[in-house]
């Protein structure tokens, strides 16, 4: 499934909180020459507090987040530049909603074993996701369908494999157009 000639391709890369959207999002943007947007930096305040006190998002939470980050979206596609933009994107419905503000979003799913994950994000520091909400974060996660523009890697895989499976995927979803 490839993107409208017209639309420039906006790079979502989604996963659980641990599996590396941050660092692979950012050497992404950077190997594409557009500009990086980290979701996390997107939520409302009260978010933070609530999963920083250990309470998880539900959708009525995240629907002021969401619609920024589709903003953005949109913005990224009027402009013509193109972004990558790490989110957590769990629900179908969330990327559907993405999908909407551009039709040229693409997502990547790290996905990770939820051991892995945990163990990640006990020894990092700054980040207001705690290891507890991360169970949430898998019940709530509903991985790409079949026709999603996107592809599912191992978040485990060490970053330059990662980044070449995503590069050759979006070589296909962009229509072989260099870049």
């Amino acid at each position: 499934m490839g993107r409208p000639a017209t639309a420039p391709t906006v790079v979502v890369v989604m996963g659980v909180s641990g599996s590396g959207k941050t660092t692979l999002g950012r050497l992404l943007a950077r190997r594409r020459g557009v500009p990086f947007v980290e979701g996390d930096d997107l939520h409302p305040a009260e978010n933070i507090a609530r999963m920083s006190a250990g309470e998880p998002l539900d959708d009525e939470a995240r629907r002021p987040w969401l619609h920024t980050l589709a903003d953005r979206i949109r913005t990224a596609t009027v402009s013509g530049e193109g972004a990558v933009i790490s989110c957590s994107a769990l629900k179908y419905e969330y990327r559907q909603a993405f999908r909407a503000a551009g039709p040229g979003v693409w997502f990547l799913h790290l996905d990770l074993d939820p051991e892995v994950a945990r163990a990640r994000i006990t020894h990092r520091f700054g980040h207001f996701m705690p290891a507890a909400l991360l169970d949430s974060q898998y019940d709530t996660l509903e991985p790409l369908r079949p026709g999603e523009a996107g592809l599912t890697v191992d978040g485990a895989w060490g970053r330059e494999a990662v980044l070449e499976a995503a590069e050759a995927a979006l070589a296909d979803f962009e229509g072989g157009a260099p870049r």
